[in-house]
């Protein structure tokens, strides 16, 4: 069903990954039609904390692209490590565990999307429950300093992980909805992190009418995040273990768990659009965000394969973290909300990133350079 938002984006399908947000200059990125192209008043202060990240890189890109004139980027790792970064935004590393940074961050602040985090993929958060759980500190000040800096509206970025894991004990799995998340019991340390501040969240607009917003993430992938260094995810990690048998000419490819555990999986663009329609809607309770193509971890290597242009050997290695059987999007309630969902294909995200994947791993092969911070700068 076309996207009235983007239909205007010339020769290309509104389904299909946006080509032209993927060159190498940072400024290019920021000069092409926006994403979101909803009712928002480009005056507003955003503050994007997180902006180094993954999600958080393509979110500054796109509300630059949108005309705003303040968008003040916050993260806890120095500016030469961020994925993206763009000199039209107020760019500043400081670390949001600590009160008073959250004070001077949110400082004037209209808007607020706090993606802030320290988290990675199943193999970081099954090795490090404590370190994800004092995330907590991170949204417990920011809602403290939204509220006392009169912030117009507040985005937490939370994740499918807060959901019941009793309901995703096997791969045939019915999709989740929001009621899922209770009775509680979330992934160890991150779920429960994630879980707690969605309350906080609740608890702040209700005890001091502070407008804030939830989204429930499942699974995103795309271009300019991690790939290596040990917080990436399954769609990154499997591209890179592909075409790095395909750049040394081996046939082998190490599979986390038997390969039958489902997931579904959001492409980057997806997101950032779900993201700022969430924040400008009336949804008061956590929704998800996510696609509802569920596949197999075995049915994601195919399409990585193709992808990348391989065939590989699969081994499958059952020592390693590989986390539920099963997880899926139920999209009722967003559909229901917005008239929309996620639409883009993984075949067609895949595309895209595994293209950029490869660009990034020969130029680093080339230069005999680490690919830890892969992104153009």
């Amino acid at each position: 069903m076309p996207d009235a938002e983007n239909g205007h984006i010339s020769s290309i399908s509104v389904n299909s990954p946006r080509t032209d947000l993927l060159s190498s200059d940072p400024m290019d990125r920021t000069k092409a039609p926006p994403l979101f192209q909803g009712d928002a008043d480009t005056e507003n202060t955003v503050v994007v904390c997180g902006a180094g990240g993954f999600i958080g890189g393509h979110l500054v890109a796109d509300l630059l692209r949108q005309g705003f004139s303040e968008v003040r980027a916050v993260d806890i790792k120095p500016p030469n490590q961020w994925f993206q970064k763009f000199p039209q935004a107020d760019n500043r590393s400081l670390d949001l565990r600590e009160k008073d940074n959250c004070y001077g961050a949110l400082e004037n602040a209209d808007h607020v999307y706090n993606l802030a985090a320290d988290m990675g993929g199943m193999g970081f958060i099954e090795n490090n429950k404590a370190l994800c759980m004092l995330s907590v500190t991170i949204n417990t000040h920011l809602l403290m300093a939204a509220r006392d800096n009169d912030v117009d509206r507040y985005f937490y970025s939370s994740s499918a992980c807060v959901y019941n894991q009793e309901l995703q004990d096997t791969a045939d799995v019915e999709p989740l909805s929001e009621e899922d998340a209770y009775p509680a019991l979330a992934e160890d340390g991150y779920g429960w992190e994630k879980l707690f501040s969605e309350r906080m969240c609740r608890h702040f607009r209700e005890d001091f009418d502070i407008t804030t917003r939830v989204a429930r993430y499942h699974n995103v992938y795309g271009p300019f995040g991690t790939y290596d260094g040990g917080r990436e995810k399954a769609p990154a990690a499997l591209t890179r273990k592909a075409i790095a048998a395909k750049l040394s000419d081996s046939d082998d490819i190490v599979i986390w768990g038997d390969g039958t555990q489902t997931r579904s999986f959001m492409y980057i663009d997806d997101c950032v659009k779900g993201t700022q329609k969430i924040m400008h809607s009336g949804i008061t309770e956590p929704i998800n965000l996510g696609s509802d193509e569920l596949v197999t971890i075995n049915e994601l290597v195919d399409e990585i394969e193709a992808a990348v242009e391989v065939d590989l050997d699969r081994e499958y290695d059952l020592t390693k973290p590989q986390g539920v059987d099963g997880r899926n999007s139920d999209n009722t309630k967003i559909q229901q909300e917005l008239g929309w969902e996620p639409p883009t294909a993984l075949r067609d995200g895949m595309e895209v990133t595994a293209e950029w994947i490869e660009q990034q791993m020969r130029t680093h092969r080339e230069a005999e350079t680490t690919s830890r911070f892969a992104a153009s700068r």
